[in-house]
């Protein structure tokens, strides 16, 4: 495991943190003993920094932090968490709800404390209720030890977070596709100007990046002289930027775990050459031209009031018309059309309120794709294609019993 040294706070952090937002799951929960599992396995790897936050699994990550780093890891990492601004109204909430995460992380204190998700509105909102008077008094009494942001918005708004107080460092959303948007490129070196450490997500687009390539980013790659995963190009791309301390991964998967173990062992700052460089600037260019909607799946569109499961809507949208995967049909009619029973999350339910929207950290216009995502998954001949799933699934349920039942 590769170690940056991140000056404002003195820490050496292992290059890839674990991202505790998209743990993996069973029955709709949390899979803790598995969840438990990956976690130990990167640490006994090396990874030191974990990061989860207030709302992520709808309020049960951190306590699955916790349980799992009170086996005698806490003091092995580093640990993150975030103050949600949407859930802040008062001087009073900020100290009940560290004491809360306290509470469920099992520990005395937070070595990485985030307000999160900031954005020109967030923040004014944070400032003004008094968040820098907390932050210092919850860093002078020992609740936390080191304070910083995560931020999704404009360039002009990062700019004037990082200029309103002496943070110890920040947090963006930054991958090969995201040179441009939110703080992008610029904001990373302005941030470093400053002396703010680095910590990077998204660096997968919510593993968009990390998935097989479609045909034609695929053909970028195939000309390289050293063959990579699609996740080791979007990976290493990052660490070559000296100015990036930690990437975090949602990682979830132990192939996944061990894949990225190994790319953190080996991605050093300034190792990618002027041609591999460009390979990614034209897989860039490509990935652009194919994607219908830059969702990241991070989840925070949800509860939609009127059930839509907005993430898996865009996924299967995205896999289908970008990716090309002649599976996306299918599996939109088992997972969001509940055509195995339940209730059905389609597409086609919106009712264009706009809470996601408010929501959303990338802003995407999600009615807007709401409607392209059920024209083209749904259309008028959705109870056909309902239909034909069903008897799908019928058949390959009876060839697998006659196949169990033939040995």
């Amino acid at each position: 495991m590769l170690y940056r040294r991140m000056d404002s706070t003195g820490d050496d952090l292992s290059v890839l943190g674990f991202g505790c937002m998209r743990l993996p799951q069973k029955a709709g929960r949390i899979d803790e003993d598995r969840a438990t599992r990956q976690l130990h396995h990167a640490i006994d790897r090396g990874i030191n920094y974990i990061d989860t936050a207030f709302p992520y699994h709808m309020g049960t990550s951190e306590p699955l932090v916790g349980r799992a780093l009170s086996r005698g890891y806490r003091e092995k990492v580093k640990l993150a968490t975030k103050l949600p601004p949407w859930q802040t109204n008062t001087r009073e909430d900020m100290d009940r709800i560290l004491g809360e995460q306290l509470e469920r992380l099992q520990t005395d204190r937070v070595d990485y404390y985030l307000l999160h998700a900031l954005n020109g509105k967030t923040w004014a909102k944070m400032r003004d209720l008094g968040v820098l008077e907390f932050l210092e008094e919850a860093r002078a009494d020992g609740r936390i030890v080191n304070a910083g942001f995560s931020f999704h918005g404009v360039l002009p708004d990062f700019r004037e977070i990082v200029d309103a107080w002496e943070w110890q460092f920040c947090q963006i959303q930054y991958n090969y596709l995201d040179e441009k948007l939110q703080a992008g490129t610029e904001g990373l070196r302005y941030a470093a100007s400053k002396g703010l450490g680095v910590i990077v997500m998204e660096g997968l687009r919510g593993g968009v990046l990390g998935r097989s390539a479609p045909r034609e980013v695929a053909a970028i790659w195939d000309e390289a002289e050293v063959g990579r995963s699609p996740a080791e190009w979007a990976l290493r791309w990052i660490w070559n930027h000296p100015e990036v301390h930690v990437v975090l991964s949602g990682m979830n998967d132990e192939a996944h775990i061990d894949e990225n173990l190994r790319i953190a062992d080996e991605a050093l700052p300034g190792s990618l050459t002027e041609g591999e460089l460009d390979l990614v600037r034209r897989a860039a260019v490509a990935y652009r031209g194919l994607l219908k909607a830059d969702c990241t799946g991070c989840r925070y569109c949800l509860p939609c009031p009127a059930g839509v499961a907005i993430p898996d809507c865009l996924r299967f949208y995205n896999a289908k018309l970008a990716f090309g995967d002649k599976r996306a049909g299918m599996f939109y009619a088992i997972f969001v059309g509940a055509v195995t029973g339940g209730e059905a999350s389609l597409a086609s339910l919106c009712e264009e309120c706009g809470v996601c929207v408010e929501r959303c950290p990338q802003g995407l216009p999600i009615p807007d794709l709401m409607r392209d995502v059920a024209a083209e998954m749904e259309g008028p001949l959705w109870p056909l294609k309902m239909w034909f799933y069903r008897g799908q699934l019928g058949l390959a349920r009876w060839l697998a019993k006659r196949g169990q039942s033939s040995k």
